[in-house]
């Protein structure tokens, strides 16, 4: 019995163990958060030559970041409150006029050839907007309506111009053909290759008018739409038979206004051998009534106007003549242009122009340019008229007759 008690409690110390071998054996917390220090402090030295400038770098550049942001948002501030209105003020305009009659086909062109410029300007200074992202913006050109104006003129919505786009008619081309957007630099851009494959008689107001619009507006600014002055689209053949301005002298008469090409009065004229510009003007000076009577009533008094003003544009050489009638001394005569226009008398070898004449001087100068033209081969010409007015002694020998010329039948 003792026996078994014995070889009980010495299993049971087996089992236990002693206390003092425990603790030998498990590593103290403290030891192990100590260790962990010690290789904590070794890498930071070794990191931190490493990470400090980085992080400084990148700390910087935030802050200079941030800084930037928000000055420019002091700035932006600070000149809305200057200008309370500006944001709303930015606005596209064609800076110059196009060129007249437009045709299908044929390129689009400002005046003078040129080409049509875009600019994004202020609406209170009048001025262009070089800088800010507006001044780059991409813009498109759009065909409107001829009688867009908007309810209150200028101040057109962004919802009215949209409605007044005009689009191409059914199984038609695109209104417009070639690059019809074009790129601001400097607030300043130019319009490409771009012409019309329609005319405009289709539309309500028979006229086009171009508009520009900005695209890609991602911040939102109300920059307002341009407008041309409306216009008519003509077909391209109706090119063959436009009016020329200036006419020339030997332009065919129907190139005139109000004379259409194979048309009554062109056919009236052409029955008076009136076939050239030149020949309208000459019976105009000559023979004025009789001109207005070939054309007949059916030209009304208002057209005869146009017809008349149109013809006198007509660019005339300095070219002139000289007719002295015969007679003893031949030293009397009239002086006259190319189309039978008045320019002065010759009295006694000296060159009196027209504004010095007297109204019956200018009725008897004008009846003997008639005569003039009835006996050309007595007409003598000179290169202008400061050949007239240089001297006498070049006149004396005036009645010998210049070059040969056709006669007219006036």
């Amino acid at each position: 019995m003792s026996q078994k008690r014995h070889a009980e409690d010495g299993k049971a110390r087996s089992e236990g163990g002693c206390p003092e071998d425990k603790k030998r054996k498990v590593p103290s917390l403290k030891n192990a958060i100590l260790e962990v220090m010690k290789m904590q402090s070794s890498v930071q030295h070794l990191m931190e030559p490493i990470l400090e400038p980085l992080i400084r770098k990148v700390v910087k550049e935030e802050v200079e970041t941030a800084l930037r942001k928000h000055l420019s948002n002091m700035k932006r501030n600070f000149e809305k409150e200057l200008h309370p209105f500006e944001s709303r003020s930015l606005q596209l305009q064609f800076s110059n006029a196009l060129s007249l009659p437009v045709f299908t086909g044929t390129r689009i062109e400002g005046e003078d050839c040129s080409s049509i410029q875009v600019a994004l300007v202020d609406g209170l200074t009048g001025e262009v907007v070089k800088s800010g992202p507006e001044s780059s913006a991409r813009v498109e050109i759009v065909v409107l309506e001829g009688d867009f104006d908007g309810d209150e003129g200028d101040n057109w919505t962004l919802e009215e111009f949209k409605n007044n786009i005009v689009r191409e008619r059914e199984g038609k081309k695109p209104l417009l053909t070639g690059d019809a957007f074009l790129n601001l630099k400097d607030g300043v851009g130019f319009v490409s290759e771009i012409s019309f494959t329609d005319n405009s008689s289709w539309t309500r107001s028979r006229k086009f008018r171009l508009g520009a619009r900005v695209v890609d507006n991602s911040d939102g600014t109300r920059i307002r739409e341009a407008k041309t002055e409306s216009f008519i689209v003509r077909d391209h053949r109706g090119e063959l038979y436009k009016k020329h301005h200036p006419p020339s002298l030997m332009d065919e008469v129907w190139r005139l206004e109000k004379i259409g090409k194979d048309g009554a009065f062109h056919k009236r004229l052409s029955r008076e051998s009136i076939t050239t510009v030149k020949d309208f003007l000459t019976l105009l000076y000559l023979d004025s009534p009789r001109l207005r009577n070939i054309l007949g009533t059916g030209m009304s008094t208002k057209m005869w106007e146009v017809t008349v003003e149109h013809a006198r544009t007509c660019v005339i050489d300095k070219r002139i003549f000289m007719y002295c009638p015969p007679g003893p001394q031949q030293k009397s005569g009239v002086v006259f242009n190319t189309v039978g226009q008045l320019m002065g008398l010759l009295s006694e070898c000296q060159y009196i122009p027209i504004d010095k004449l007297s109204e019956t001087e200018k009725v008897d100068a004008h009846n003997l340019i008639g005569t003039a033209f009835k006996r050309w081969g007595e007409v003598v010409s000179f290169e202008d008229e400061s050949s007239l007015t240089g001297g006498s002694s070049h006149l004396t020998d005036v009645h010998h007759p210049s070059s040969p010329r056709t006669e007219t039948n006036f």
